[in-house]
């Protein structure tokens, strides 16, 4: 859990996708497949409603944290994921071959 502003980021295990939260409603998604210690993001949603506002970008910042958090490498399959780590090669680290 990570909370980035009025955002919080928690790994919502049962469904399999880091979560982004604002004020308990889910304003958007990273979902996940899990394979040994990688974790390989697949899609990521931002509701509508909440557009403009930062939330895939914290989304993106706040799964990777909780991935690094976890000693997890993680296969960036999805676009936005994957585009967000080429801006911050910071987490280029954290990158594995699929």
């Amino acid at each position: 859990m990570e909370r980035m502003g009025d955002i919080l980021v928690v790994d919502n295990t049962d469904l399999s996708r880091v979560e982004a939260l604002i004020e308990s409603e889910v304003a958007g998604f990273a979902a996940y497949r899990e394979r040994e210690s990688t974790r390989i993001f697949t899609h990521t949603v931002v509701a509508p409603e909440f557009a403009g506002r930062g939330v895939g970008s914290t989304l993106a910042q706040g799964a990777l944290d909780l991935a690094r958090a976890e000693g997890k490498a993680v296969v960036p399959l999805c676009p936005f994921i994957k585009g967000w780590i080429s801006k911050h090669p910071d987490y280029a680290d954290l990158v594995v071959p699929y």
